[in-house]
């Protein structure tokens, strides 16, 4: 049990960690080492740095800091987000479930959804981005992940108690992860989602037709907006929605940097971190007090 579960290592969740830690509540940070600021060769428009520094560097003292103050860190990528008795679960892809109070996503800008045809026309008439959230709409019924790696293992998890089959459909991509035997591994492009009204198959590069009632995306990892759809946040396409403390419209659910949109730099991530951060001390600090009055 910790106070706040951040997803993201990024500038957004380790400020709002280091504004937590410095207001007394425990934090645990999840994060999978791949976030866009460590690839970032050269950063020289940030404050405080006379000569330009690396992404990586800057992420490193980031964590570094965070570290001291007393945050937790786990080396995972959180794939599934659900309401709990103590507030949230967070799921993380090696099966670890971190029980929080308050939870924080920063988990950078969304990945690109696949430019395949059919896939916009259809969505919500057989294509779907959450199988939690849908997936008991395909009882007994033929359907195929569209995606690799951890995330696209966890929807296909998640699927199989429910569905007759699951097809994974890499579209090219190595699949990243080691699926059940249950799941059948296609490695050849997609060329096209099949169906005028709702899906009906998908069409190979090479001509193959694979029939399905659904299609479900997880193309590469789990972003901020799919944790916070899943949950029943309101999400304006790929941009978690907030107000100006960083709140979601679910009670202890905020997001803070890129996956909240917006100017896509370094310094607004850091200030929507804090932001939130200060948010959450008020926020949890409200919330024990309610507590202990209703105990009294």
């Amino acid at each position: 049990m910790t106070d706040i579960c951040i997803v993201g290592a990024g500038p957004a969740g380790i400020s709002a960690a280091i504004y937590a830690l410095r207001g007394g509540f425990s934090v645990t940070v999840v994060d999978s080492g791949t976030g866009a600021l460590r690839k970032a060769d050269k950063v020289e428009n940030y404050y405080g740095f006379p000569e330009a520094i690396s992404g990586k560097q800057l992420a490193v003292n980031g964590i570094a800091q965070a570290n001291r103050l007393g945050a937790a860190f786990l080396d995972d990528e959180a794939v599934a987000l659900a309401p709990h008795a103590e507030g949230f679960s967070t799921i993380t892809a090696e099966g670890d479930e971190i029980v929080s109070r308050a939870v924080v996503l920063a988990t950078g800008s969304p990945r690109k959804i696949p430019q395949i045809a059919g896939l916009a026309a259809l969505e919500g008439h057989g294509v779907s981005y959450c199988a939690v959230c849908d997936a008991f709409f395909y009882r007994s019924k033929d359907v195929v992940v569209l995606g690799f790696g951890e995330y696209a293992k966890a929807e296909a998890l998640h699927l199989l108690p429910l569905v007759n089959s699951v097809t994974l459909l890499t579209n090219g991509k190595p699949q990243g992860a080691d699926f059940p035997f249950e799941v059948k591994i296609i490695h050849e492009p997609l060329a096209q989602i099949a169906g005028e009204k709702r899906v009906e198959g998908v069409i190979l590069a090479d001509g193959r037709t694979i029939p399905a009632d659904g299609v479900f995306v997880a193309y590469g990892a789990a972003g901020g907006s799919d944790l916070a759809r899943k949950i029943g946040a309101i999400v304006e396409g790929t941009r978690i929605i907030t107000d100006e403390k960083g709140a979601t419209n679910i009670p202890g659910l905020y997001a803070a940097g890129d996956c909240t949109g917006g100017t896509l730099q370094i310094a607004k991530a850091v200030y929507d971190g804090m932001n939130v951060g200060l948010s959450l001390v008020v926020f949890l600090r409200m919330n024990t007090q309610n507590q202990q009055a209703i105990g009294t």
